[in-house]
Protein backbone atom coordinates (compact mmCIF):
# COMPACT_ATOMS: atom_id res chain seq x y z
CA UNK A 1 0.00 0.00 0.00
CA UNK A 2 1.39 3.70 -0.92
CA UNK A 3 -0.03 6.61 -1.90
CA UNK A 4 -0.79 8.90 -5.29
CA UNK A 5 0.42 11.91 -5.25
CA UNK A 6 -0.44 14.36 -8.53
CA UNK A 7 2.50 16.88 -9.44
CA UNK A 8 0.60 20.41 -10.54
CA UNK A 9 1.88 23.60 -11.24
CA UNK A 10 1.58 26.29 -13.95
CA UNK A 11 3.29 25.22 -17.39
CA UNK A 12 7.04 25.59 -17.27
CA UNK A 13 8.33 25.00 -13.69
CA UNK A 14 10.00 21.83 -13.72
CA UNK A 15 6.93 19.07 -12.96
CA UNK A 16 7.94 16.99 -15.74
CA UNK A 17 11.79 17.21 -15.24
CA UNK A 18 11.13 16.15 -11.32
CA UNK A 19 8.61 13.41 -12.51
CA UNK A 20 11.24 12.38 -14.97
CA UNK A 21 13.62 12.36 -11.84
CA UNK A 22 11.35 10.83 -9.25
CA UNK A 23 10.47 7.91 -11.54
CA UNK A 24 14.21 7.48 -13.22
CA UNK A 25 12.66 7.50 -16.61
CA UNK A 26 11.61 9.71 -19.55
CA UNK A 27 8.27 8.55 -19.93
CA UNK A 28 6.86 12.15 -19.49
CA UNK A 29 8.09 14.91 -21.75
CA UNK A 30 9.92 17.77 -20.55
CA UNK A 31 9.72 20.59 -23.21
CA UNK A 32 9.82 24.84 -22.52
CA UNK A 33 6.34 24.85 -23.86
CA UNK A 34 2.94 24.78 -22.10
CA UNK A 35 1.05 21.98 -22.30
CA UNK A 36 4.06 19.15 -23.28
CA UNK A 37 2.20 16.63 -20.81
CA UNK A 38 -1.33 16.15 -22.57
CA UNK A 39 -2.02 12.48 -20.94
CA UNK A 40 -1.20 12.06 -16.84
CA UNK A 41 2.12 9.67 -16.81
CA UNK A 42 2.06 7.51 -13.93
CA UNK A 43 4.83 6.51 -12.40
CA UNK A 44 5.98 4.68 -8.93
CA UNK A 45 8.73 4.34 -7.18
CA UNK A 46 10.31 2.50 -3.98
CA UNK A 47 10.03 4.37 -0.99
CA UNK A 48 13.55 4.65 0.32
CA UNK A 49 14.09 3.29 4.00
CA UNK A 50 17.20 2.17 5.64
CA UNK A 51 15.53 0.74 8.28
CA UNK A 52 14.79 -2.28 5.65
CA UNK A 53 18.33 -3.30 4.85
CA UNK A 54 19.03 -3.62 8.78
CA UNK A 55 16.29 -5.95 9.34
CA UNK A 56 16.74 -7.51 6.26
CA UNK A 57 20.61 -8.13 6.91
CA UNK A 58 19.63 -10.10 10.66
CA UNK A 59 16.75 -11.70 9.30
CA UNK A 60 18.74 -13.13 6.41
CA UNK A 61 16.47 -12.54 3.66
CA UNK A 62 16.97 -13.44 0.03
CA UNK A 63 14.92 -10.73 -0.73
CA UNK A 64 14.12 -7.03 0.74
CA UNK A 65 10.72 -5.35 -0.98
CA UNK A 66 10.17 -1.48 -0.33
CA UNK A 67 6.64 -0.05 -0.13
CA UNK A 68 5.84 2.17 -3.20
CA UNK A 69 4.50 5.31 -4.09
CA UNK A 70 3.02 6.50 -7.41
CA UNK A 71 3.33 9.92 -8.66
CA UNK A 72 1.04 11.28 -11.69
CA UNK A 73 2.53 13.76 -13.96
CA UNK A 74 -0.53 16.36 -14.50
CA UNK A 75 -0.63 19.10 -17.25
CA UNK A 76 0.15 22.35 -16.15
CA UNK A 77 -2.93 24.36 -15.32
CA UNK A 78 -3.26 27.93 -16.06
CA UNK A 79 -5.56 30.96 -15.34
CA UNK A 80 -9.11 30.13 -16.24
CA UNK A 81 -8.40 26.21 -15.68
CA UNK A 82 -11.97 26.05 -13.91
CA UNK A 83 -13.99 27.81 -16.94
CA UNK A 84 -11.99 24.69 -19.32
CA UNK A 85 -9.31 27.10 -20.49
CA UNK A 86 -5.76 25.02 -21.30
CA UNK A 87 -8.31 21.72 -21.40
CA UNK A 88 -8.50 22.74 -17.47
CA UNK A 89 -11.39 20.15 -16.96
CA UNK A 90 -9.28 17.32 -18.14
CA UNK A 91 -6.63 18.41 -15.77
CA UNK A 92 -8.87 19.08 -12.95
CA UNK A 93 -10.40 15.67 -13.49
CA UNK A 94 -7.21 13.94 -13.35
CA UNK A 95 -6.29 16.24 -9.49
CA UNK A 96 -9.72 14.77 -8.40
CA UNK A 97 -8.44 10.69 -8.38
CA UNK A 98 -5.11 11.37 -6.14
CA UNK A 99 -4.48 11.71 -2.46
CA UNK A 100 -2.36 14.38 -2.02
CA UNK A 101 -1.51 17.24 -4.91
CA UNK A 102 2.44 17.68 -4.64
CA UNK A 103 2.59 21.89 -6.59
CA UNK A 104 5.60 22.63 -7.80
CA UNK A 105 7.04 26.08 -7.61
CA UNK A 106 9.65 27.80 -10.09
CA UNK A 107 11.95 29.32 -7.49
CA UNK A 108 14.48 30.30 -9.64
CA UNK A 109 15.70 32.67 -12.67
CA UNK A 110 16.35 31.63 -16.07
CA UNK A 111 16.15 33.81 -19.23
CA UNK A 112 16.02 31.17 -21.28
CA UNK A 113 12.60 29.68 -19.42
CA UNK A 114 9.59 31.15 -20.03
CA UNK A 115 7.72 31.66 -17.53
CA UNK A 116 3.44 31.47 -18.32
CA UNK A 117 3.07 34.55 -16.52
CA UNK A 118 6.15 36.48 -17.34
CA UNK A 119 7.66 36.93 -13.92
CA UNK A 120 8.81 34.91 -11.03
CA UNK A 121 6.51 34.92 -7.79
CA UNK A 122 5.99 31.70 -6.55
CA UNK A 123 3.97 32.65 -4.13
CA UNK A 124 1.45 34.35 -6.60
CA UNK A 125 1.87 31.06 -8.90
CA UNK A 126 0.19 29.48 -5.87
CA UNK A 127 -2.34 31.46 -5.68
CA UNK A 128 -3.32 30.82 -9.01
CA UNK A 129 -3.63 27.48 -9.22
CA UNK A 130 -5.05 27.69 -5.60
CA UNK A 131 -7.95 29.82 -6.95
CA UNK A 132 -8.94 27.74 -10.34
CA UNK A 133 -9.13 24.61 -8.07
CA UNK A 134 -11.48 26.82 -5.33
CA UNK A 135 -13.31 27.66 -8.44
CA UNK A 136 -14.33 24.74 -9.36
CA UNK A 137 -14.85 23.12 -6.11
CA UNK A 138 -17.45 26.45 -5.70
CA UNK A 139 -19.32 25.63 -8.99
CA UNK A 140 -19.38 21.49 -7.99
CA UNK A 141 -20.53 22.43 -4.45
CA UNK A 142 -23.14 25.15 -5.56
CA UNK A 143 -24.73 22.53 -7.85
CA UNK A 144 -24.82 20.03 -5.17
CA UNK A 145 -25.84 21.59 -2.41
CA UNK A 146 -28.91 23.16 -4.01
CA UNK A 147 -30.68 19.50 -4.11
CA UNK A 148 -29.33 18.63 -0.54
CA UNK A 149 -31.00 21.65 1.15
CA UNK A 150 -34.38 20.85 -0.50
CA UNK A 151 -33.99 17.24 0.84
CA UNK A 152 -33.06 18.51 4.09
CA UNK A 153 -35.75 20.52 4.05
CA UNK A 154 -37.90 17.21 4.31
CA UNK A 155 -36.11 15.79 7.27
CA UNK A 156 -34.37 13.48 4.86
CA UNK A 157 -31.82 11.54 7.16
CA UNK A 158 -29.11 11.44 4.99
CA UNK A 159 -29.35 15.33 3.70
CA UNK A 160 -29.55 16.63 7.55
CA UNK A 161 -25.99 14.29 8.31
CA UNK A 162 -24.40 16.12 4.68
CA UNK A 163 -25.79 19.74 4.53
CA UNK A 164 -24.22 20.79 7.62
CA UNK A 165 -20.12 19.77 6.22
CA UNK A 166 -21.17 20.92 2.72
CA UNK A 167 -22.36 23.97 3.97
CA UNK A 168 -19.14 24.78 5.98
CA UNK A 169 -16.82 23.75 3.12
CA UNK A 170 -19.03 26.18 0.93
CA UNK A 171 -18.85 28.71 3.56
CA UNK A 172 -14.55 28.33 3.51
CA UNK A 173 -14.62 28.38 -0.70
CA UNK A 174 -16.72 31.81 -0.33
CA UNK A 175 -14.15 33.41 1.73
CA UNK A 176 -11.24 32.42 -0.47
CA UNK A 177 -10.29 29.96 1.39
CA UNK A 178 -9.53 25.90 0.32
CA UNK A 179 -11.64 23.18 2.16
CA UNK A 180 -8.54 21.58 3.64
CA UNK A 181 -8.77 24.45 6.18
CA UNK A 182 -11.66 22.16 7.63
CA UNK A 183 -9.06 19.32 8.97
CA UNK A 184 -7.80 20.22 11.46
CA UNK A 185 -9.92 18.93 14.67
CA UNK A 186 -12.60 17.64 12.52
CA UNK A 187 -15.21 14.91 13.43
CA UNK A 188 -14.31 11.59 12.37
CA UNK A 189 -17.75 11.06 11.00
CA UNK A 190 -17.74 14.55 9.24
CA UNK A 191 -14.15 13.58 7.69
CA UNK A 192 -15.89 10.68 6.43
CA UNK A 193 -18.40 13.27 4.84
CA UNK A 194 -15.92 15.24 3.51
CA UNK A 195 -13.48 12.89 1.85
CA UNK A 196 -17.03 11.14 -0.07
CA UNK A 197 -17.19 15.10 -1.33
CA UNK A 198 -14.59 14.80 -3.57
CA UNK A 199 -13.49 18.24 -3.44
CA UNK A 200 -10.05 19.12 -5.09
CA UNK A 201 -9.03 21.93 -2.14
CA UNK A 202 -9.60 19.35 0.54
CA UNK A 203 -6.83 17.35 -0.60
CA UNK A 204 -3.86 17.78 0.92
CA UNK A 205 -0.77 20.03 -0.38
CA UNK A 206 3.07 19.89 -0.42
CA UNK A 207 4.58 22.63 -2.30
CA UNK A 208 7.92 22.18 -4.09
CA UNK A 209 10.35 24.74 -4.32
CA UNK A 210 12.48 24.16 -7.74
CA UNK A 211 15.59 26.02 -7.24
CA UNK A 212 18.37 26.29 -9.34
CA UNK A 213 21.69 23.89 -8.27
CA UNK A 214 23.73 26.40 -6.47
CA UNK A 215 20.44 26.98 -3.90
CA UNK A 216 19.27 23.76 -3.52
CA UNK A 217 21.48 23.41 0.10
CA UNK A 218 20.60 26.67 1.26
CA UNK A 219 17.00 27.67 -0.34
CA UNK A 220 16.62 31.64 -1.13
CA UNK A 221 14.17 34.38 -0.67
CA UNK A 222 11.74 32.45 -2.79
CA UNK A 223 11.39 29.59 -1.02
CA UNK A 224 11.38 31.18 2.38
CA UNK A 225 8.15 32.87 0.89
CA UNK A 226 6.94 29.76 0.30
CA UNK A 227 7.42 28.32 3.82
CA UNK A 228 5.30 31.15 4.97
CA UNK A 229 2.48 30.57 3.06
CA UNK A 230 3.01 26.86 3.29
CA UNK A 231 2.74 27.27 6.99
CA UNK A 232 -0.15 29.71 7.07
CA UNK A 233 -2.19 27.13 5.38
CA UNK A 234 -1.43 24.27 7.39
CA UNK A 235 0.71 22.92 4.40
CA UNK A 236 4.52 21.52 3.91
CA UNK A 237 6.75 22.70 1.43
CA UNK A 238 9.87 21.22 0.59
CA UNK A 239 13.18 22.91 -1.27
CA UNK A 240 14.42 20.87 -4.13
CA UNK A 241 16.64 21.38 -7.64
CA UNK A 242 14.84 19.44 -10.17
CA UNK A 243 17.67 19.73 -12.21
CA UNK A 244 20.05 17.95 -9.73
CA UNK A 245 17.24 15.27 -9.31
CA UNK A 246 17.42 14.47 -13.06
CA UNK A 247 21.57 14.46 -12.82
CA UNK A 248 21.42 11.75 -9.34
CA UNK A 249 18.64 9.72 -11.19
CA UNK A 250 21.53 8.98 -13.71
CA UNK A 251 24.53 7.96 -11.34
CA UNK A 252 25.17 5.11 -9.23
CA UNK A 253 24.45 5.34 -5.82
CA UNK A 254 28.15 5.97 -4.99
CA UNK A 255 28.86 8.62 -7.43
CA UNK A 256 25.49 10.00 -6.56
CA UNK A 257 26.55 10.14 -2.90
CA UNK A 258 29.69 12.04 -3.91
CA UNK A 259 27.78 14.58 -6.30
CA UNK A 260 25.40 15.21 -3.29
CA UNK A 261 27.73 16.12 -1.14
CA UNK A 262 30.22 18.11 -3.42
CA UNK A 263 27.02 20.25 -3.50
CA UNK A 264 26.17 20.38 0.28
CA UNK A 265 23.41 17.53 0.58
CA UNK A 266 23.40 14.98 2.49
CA UNK A 267 20.40 13.08 0.54
CA UNK A 268 18.51 13.26 -2.63
CA UNK A 269 15.29 15.27 -2.68
CA UNK A 270 13.27 12.21 -3.41
CA UNK A 271 13.77 11.00 0.38
CA UNK A 272 12.70 14.40 1.73
CA UNK A 273 9.69 14.25 -0.87
CA UNK A 274 8.73 11.10 0.58
CA UNK A 275 9.19 11.57 4.04
CA UNK A 276 6.97 15.09 4.38
CA UNK A 277 4.18 12.85 1.77
CA UNK A 278 4.35 10.48 4.55
CA UNK A 279 3.98 12.99 7.52
CA UNK A 280 1.19 15.03 5.17
CA UNK A 281 -0.98 12.15 4.46
CA UNK A 282 0.12 10.69 8.52
CA UNK A 283 1.22 7.70 6.72
CA UNK A 284 3.71 5.08 9.07
CA UNK A 285 5.79 1.73 7.82
CA UNK A 286 5.54 -1.40 9.64
CA UNK A 287 7.79 -4.40 8.80
CA UNK A 288 7.67 -8.23 8.39
CA UNK A 289 10.49 -10.15 8.20
CA UNK A 290 11.65 -13.82 7.35
CA UNK A 291 14.27 -15.68 5.25
CA UNK A 292 12.24 -15.46 1.97
CA UNK A 293 11.56 -11.47 2.79
CA UNK A 294 11.94 -8.58 4.43
CA UNK A 295 8.96 -5.96 3.21
CA UNK A 296 7.94 -2.70 4.24
CA UNK A 297 3.90 -2.03 4.35
CA UNK A 298 2.15 1.48 4.41
CA UNK A 299 -1.11 2.24 6.96
CA UNK A 300 -2.53 5.41 8.10
CA UNK A 301 -1.01 6.66 11.58
CA UNK A 302 -3.46 5.71 14.15
CA UNK A 303 -4.55 2.14 12.45
CA UNK A 304 -4.92 -0.78 14.24
CA UNK A 305 -3.49 -4.32 14.27
CA UNK A 306 -6.14 -5.95 12.18
CA UNK A 307 -6.34 -3.10 9.60
CA UNK A 308 -2.39 -3.51 9.28
CA UNK A 309 -2.96 -7.33 8.58
CA UNK A 310 -5.86 -6.48 6.10
CA UNK A 311 -3.11 -4.77 4.04
CA UNK A 312 -1.36 -7.89 3.21
CA UNK A 313 -4.49 -9.73 2.73
CA UNK A 314 -8.08 -9.54 3.46
CA UNK A 315 -7.97 -13.17 5.14
CA UNK A 316 -5.68 -12.17 7.72
CA UNK A 317 -7.74 -8.62 9.01
CA UNK A 318 -11.19 -11.48 8.66
CA UNK A 319 -9.38 -14.07 10.92
CA UNK A 320 -6.90 -11.97 12.68
CA UNK A 321 -6.31 -13.87 16.63
CA UNK A 322 -2.69 -11.74 17.73
CA UNK A 323 0.28 -9.85 15.96
CA UNK A 324 3.63 -10.09 17.60
CA UNK A 325 5.19 -6.92 18.15
CA UNK A 326 8.74 -6.06 18.02
CA UNK A 327 9.81 -2.53 17.94
CA UNK A 328 12.47 -1.72 15.08
CA UNK A 329 14.92 -0.53 17.71
CA UNK A 330 14.87 -3.50 19.92
CA UNK A 331 15.26 -6.15 16.90
CA UNK A 332 18.35 -4.23 15.53
CA UNK A 333 20.05 -3.54 19.13
CA UNK A 334 18.97 -7.08 20.36
CA UNK A 335 19.64 -8.90 16.64
CA UNK A 336 16.67 -10.32 15.88
CA UNK A 337 12.90 -12.26 16.42
CA UNK A 338 14.52 -14.72 19.00
CA UNK A 339 16.32 -12.67 20.97
CA UNK A 340 13.91 -10.32 21.23
CA UNK A 341 11.99 -12.98 22.47
CA UNK A 342 14.46 -14.34 24.87
CA UNK A 343 14.87 -10.54 26.04
CA UNK A 344 10.90 -10.09 26.55
CA UNK A 345 10.34 -7.53 23.99
CA UNK A 346 8.33 -9.63 21.47
CA UNK A 347 4.80 -8.91 22.51
CA UNK A 348 1.62 -10.42 21.71
CA UNK A 349 -1.09 -8.15 20.66
CA UNK A 350 -4.60 -8.12 20.05
CA UNK A 351 -7.30 -6.42 18.08
CA UNK A 352 -6.77 -2.50 20.08
CA UNK A 353 -3.01 -2.65 19.66
CA UNK A 354 -2.30 0.88 17.44
CA UNK A 355 0.40 -0.12 15.11
CA UNK A 356 3.19 2.08 15.57
CA UNK A 357 5.95 3.36 12.67
CA UNK A 358 9.10 0.97 12.86
CA UNK A 359 7.21 -2.42 14.07
CA UNK A 360 7.71 -5.42 12.85
CA UNK A 361 5.14 -7.55 12.94
CA UNK A 362 4.27 -11.38 12.32
CA UNK A 363 0.02 -12.24 12.21
CA UNK A 364 -1.64 -15.20 13.82
CA UNK A 365 -4.54 -15.56 12.04
CA UNK A 366 -7.32 -18.38 11.08
CA UNK A 367 -8.04 -19.36 7.99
Amino acid sequence: MGFKCGIVGLPNVGKSTLFNALTKTAAAQAANYPFCTIEPNTGEVAVPDTRLRQIADIAKSKEIIPTRISFVDIAGLVRGASKGEGLGNQFLANIREVDAIVHVLRCFEDDDITHVEGRINPVADAETVETELMLSDLESLERRIVQMRKRASTKDREATTLLPVMEQALALLQEGKPVRMMLNGIAPDDLKILEGLNLLTSKPVLYVCNVAEAEAATGNEHTEAVAKMAEAQGAKSVVISAAIEAEVAQLADEEAAEFLGDLGLEEPGLDRLIRAGYDLLSLITYFTAGPKETRAWTVQKGAKAPQAAGVIHTDFERGFIRAQTIAFNDYVTLGGETPAKEAGKARDEGKEYVVQDGDVLLFKFNT
